[in-house]
């Protein structure tokens, strides 16, 4: 009989709980509910904002991302208030919780500083085709913590901040026009000088390629079955890789024409008249 007490009491217990912890339940659901709709407006709101203003693109992204992180933050404190959490309490678990999470999300932290760090200093900008950490693409968007490149592919890569801003990075948009390099080897019996004038006059016929500064052409090396030249020129980035696979293509077109040889590996086998007695 007095276990069945016990039980009674504890049942009467855990329903005057339910009944005195329910508005401050409902309350914080609708905080919840609320306070995610207000987060979306808002981030709608600022998204509108950048796309009627002119500002760079790479800041446009990295105060979206972070703007809709903090709103998140300070929705999640609301919410643990409300439900009865106490300020000074909350503060020494989010401390608490904040020293747990730091050492565990060291790479975040860095990618966050490593975000911060792009974001001033702009070593690249949302646009530009870069290489780094082995990729090569142009950006598509840099958040707080990564960014996302877009391949030759049409992939999609996503490299940690941190690692950006701490390792070699080669942007090919950050001078308005690229020098290319092409290596051509020819027959140790054609016409230097006719391949040359060939190869000249081939980025002359080009408007893409620029006149100034001229292209250049000359022998770079004697190979052991070609004579080695070199041709340099300018383009601007928006033509530059349509300028090179041109100049490759009528390469070769022009020299088929002129009969200058373009060798390729090939063993020749002697022989001897003795050995073949034997």
């Amino acid at each position: 009989m007095k276990e069945l007490t016990n039980y009674q009491e504890h049942i009467d217990n855990a329903i005057a709980w339910v009944w005195t912890a329910l508005p401050n339940l409902i309350t914080a659901i609708l905080i919840l509910v609320i306070g995610l709709w207000v987060v979306r407006f808002i981030n709608r709101m600022v998204r509108g904002f950048f796309a009627k203003k002119d500002y760079d693109l790479t800041l446009e992204t990295f105060l979206q991302s972070f703007i809709s992180i903090a709103l998140k933050i300070v929705l999640f404190v609301l919410v643990i208030t409300q439900l009865g959490v106490q300020s000074s309490s909350l503060i020494a678990i989010i401390g608490a919780a904040g020293l747990a999470i730091g050492l565990a999300l060291q790479g975040s932290l860095s990618n966050f500083a490593g975000g911060v760090l792009i974001l001033l200093f702009k070593p690249f900008k949302v646009g530009d085709f870069i290489s780094a950490q082995g990729v090569d693409g142009t950006v598509k968007e840099i958040t707080i913590f990564y960014t996302k490149l877009t391949t030759f592919g049409n992939q999609i890569a996503i490299v940690p901040n941190g690692q950006l801003s701490n390792d070699n990075v080669i942007n090919y948009n950050a001078m308005p026009t690229r020098r290319d390099k092409i290596n051509v080897g020819i027959g140790y019996t054609s016409n230097i000088k006719i391949a040359k004038e060939i190869l000249l006059q081939i980025c002359a016929d080009n408007e893409n390629i620029l006149k100034e500064p001229a292209p250049e052409v000359y022998v770079d090396g004697l190979g052991d079955s070609s004579v080695d030249l070199t041709l340099r020129f300018w383009a601007e980035n928006s033509v530059f890789w349509g300028a090179h696979f041109h100049v490759i293509e009528e390469t070769k077109k022009r020299f088929d024409e002129a009969e200058i040889e373009i060798p390729f590996p090939q063993r020749d086998i002697h022989v001897k008249e003795q050995a073949m007695k034997a």
